[in-house]
């Protein structure tokens, strides 16, 4: 009875709509992740056809006997999630500040039009699912920097262009073994940060909350359908598997 108790003052904690709201966001999150997974199997997205592009690389740097270019090329791709995660961090720093002082800082929001009337806690809830999202995306975009790590040690491991030619059709069979496993981990660090940057995208949809629930759900289908569009019809994905 005190657990039912405890579980209702949770819930009357937000209005119904907020509720609603809010299970629609981490919805559609959920959903379109696996969606976007799902789909890439039988339709490829930007990720999958470049991901194909990574394998073919590897395979070429096989050929090569001075490696320098892969390297470059992978430390270079390196510095985009490591620059987001350190302006997550400044993005999750200023959160928590906010949050020190969220009773200023509604009173402020309530001063921009359209914007809802809440108490300072539920405000205070608002700008807590903001803090989740960046440090999920702070934990994706570290996850990213080591798998391009692991990359780099793959290649700079790769067999010689030399050794695999010697071996024949032996050396051809550890030629498509490295290309699988490095594009792989490269692919994996860029699958990675395209959850950080999914994050911070619908980031913009949580700051609907601010206004109404209603402005919340529309803004997580319009990044939603952004989402998509970009994945699946854009026009470099066209180019890509021309």
């Amino acid at each position: 009875m005190r657990r039912m108790d405890t579980v209702l003052k949770l819930l009357s904690i937000l209005p119904w709509s907020d509720w609603a709201a809010l299970a629609a966001f981490f919805a559609a999150w959920a959903g379109y992740a696996w969606f976007a997974r799902d789909r890439s199997q039988t339709k490829p997205s930007v990720l999958a056809s470049t991901n194909r592009i990574r394998r073919l690389w590897m395979m070429q740097t096989t050929y090569r006997e001075v490696r320098v270019l892969d390297g470059v090329v992978i430390q270079n791709l390196s510095t985009s999630p490591s620059f987001f995660a350190s302006t997550t961090i400044l993005v999750i720093g200023g959160l928590l500040a906010v949050l020190s002082t969220s009773d200023k800082a509604s009173e402020l929001v309530r001063e921009i039009p359209f914007a809802a009337r809440t108490s300072v806690l539920i405000f205070d809830l608002k700008l807590v699912l903001l803090l989740v999202i960046f440090v999920y995306a702070f934990f994706r975009f570290t996850w990213s920097m080591r798998q391009y790590t692991f990359g780099a040690l793959l290649i700079a491991a790769a067999p010689e262009a030399k050794q695999l030619e010697a071996l024949g059709a032996a050396g051809e069979e550890q030629r498509q073994a490295f290309a699988k496993k490095a594009g792989g981990v490269v692919g994996m660090a860029a699958e990675t940060f395209n959850d950080g940057l999914r994050a911070y995208y619908l980031s913009f949809a949580a700051v609907g909350w601010f206004f109404s629930p209603l402005i919340f759900v529309l803004a997580t289908a319009g990044v939603i359908y952004i989402l998509f569009q970009r994945e699946f019809r854009s026009d470099v994905l066209e180019v890509l598997n021309s």
